[in-house]
């Protein structure tokens, strides 16, 4: 019995190797013989399901190869892209700051008689940029009270206060602040524009003292009029409303400012070349 079953064991592997050398034969020779056809036939299920096997195999080998050269890749773009958005985000700043000298600049030149003193606000006096702003320039850069701050904007404020090495900045929403303005269409003079908050809390400014007669209308352009030792045409805010005071009969307008006072960070400070010491006789 134990015999048998060793002969049993012979037969097969026997059978087995037979088997595979048929087959291998078999894929090399063109022109196969009816047993090697039948033996094709028969091991063909077999020869389809090794081959499922090995091909899902090398599916899921060369997947997990180029998973692995794609998520590296991944990893490539990903920094080249954080890059790209520092070098956009700084190219941007950089274009901004152009943007804002160029304005300030142009406006520069149209008027001769005043320097502009760049300075950059260090904080805030009255808790808010409604109470005013704190700038890195002083008396020793020839800063003075009174003279006008502005932005690339338009006009910002007044200083208010001086130091060696600071200045404090009221801004033009503020009640104290009272500026000399006019109105670009029909080039009136007698407003004096002051900082003034609506119903909702809103931080405008209020144009006073126009003519009853004005053709004032909203979407007009108010800018300084030049009165006193400030530049004249510096760009204030736009007209939204108008309304009738039939007490002291003339009008005031409300105006949005053109600058947000809520992104400002660098200013500069109108200093007039020649200083006016005008002396009236009693």
């Amino acid at each position: 019995m134990r015999l048998f079953k060793n002969k049993l064991a012979v037969t097969i592997i026997v059978l087995s190797v037979s088997f595979l050398i048929i087959i291998v034969y078999s894929f090399r020779k063109e022109n196969k013989t009816i047993f090697e056809s039948g033996a094709g036939a028969a091991l063909n299920p077999i020869q389809k399901l090794a081959y499922k096997i090995t091909d899902n195999f090398k599916g899921a080998v060369d997947f997990f190869y180029n998973f692995s050269e794609v998520k590296a890749e991944n990893r490539k773009l990903s920094e080249e892209n954080k890059d790209l958005r520092i070098k956009l985000i700084e190219y941007n700043r950089l274009k901004e700051e152009n943007e804002s000298l160029r304005k300030v600049v142009d406006f520069a030149n149209q008027d001769e008689n005043f320097d502009y003193v760049g300075t950059n606000i260090i904080g805030h006096s009255g808790g808010g940029f409604s109470g005013g702003y704190i700038i890195d320039k002083g008396s020793k850069n020839q800063i003075e009270k009174g003279m006008v701050v502005v932005s690339d904007n338009g006009l910002v404020g007044q200083v208010t206060s001086v130091g060696d090495n600071w200045a404090v900045v009221q801004s033009l929403i503020n009640e104290n602040i009272a500026i000399a303005s006019k109105i670009e269409s029909t080039q009136e003079t007698t407003g004096v524009l002051q900082g003034y908050k609506d119903s909702k809390n809103k931080l405008l400014t209020k144009l006073y003292n126009i003519p009853i007669d004005s053709p004032i209308k909203a979407g007009d352009v108010i800018l300084t009029s030049g009165v006193g030792e400030i530049p004249k045409d510096i760009r204030i805010g736009e007209v939204i409303s108008v309304e009738d005071d039939n007490v002291k009969v003339m009008k005031n307008a409300v105006v949005q400012p053109y600058v947000d006072f809520n992104k400002l960070e660098s200013l500069f400070v109108v200093v007039p070349k020649e200083k006016r010491n005008i002396k009236v006789d009693n």
